[in-house]
């Protein structure tokens, strides 16, 4: 089991629901990709009400305008492996934000797999 503690980074990307990356989510893409190169976890959030670069805000409570909701990504790893896997980012995500903040890792522990 991989070890995390102490000073890490966070990357979260906020993206658009229905943004897509061939034919599927593309925060189903970023997680998997996360997955692959071996990433200490990735969580996807689903917000409620948002807006971004384009000011049209998004929010559950219009039916209209809860078709492409805000999406947070967030991932925690070293500097090292973070810093590596943004190349991977610029790749996938041509709207969104994308950011960085130092954090500290406090407990990181897993479940035990099934026998």
């Amino acid at each position: 089991m991989t070890r995390l503690q102490g000073t890490a980074l966070r990357v979260t990307i906020f993206i658009g629901e229905s943004d897509g990356w061939h034919h599927k989510p593309l925060y189903t893409e970023i997680v998997h990709r996360a997955h692959r190169a071996g990433l200490a976890g990735a969580s996807v959030f689903r917000g409620i009400e948002g807006f971004g670069a384009s000011s049209l805000i998004h929010t559950t409570r219009l039916l209209s305008l809860s078709e492409d909701l805000p999406v947070a990504i967030v991932i925690v790893d070293s500097e090292d492996k973070i810093r590596a896997f943004l190349p991977q980012l610029d790749e996938l995500v041509a709207e969104g934000l994308v950011i960085l903040d130092d954090c500290e890792v406090i407990r990181y522990a897993g479940r035990e797999k099934a026998k």
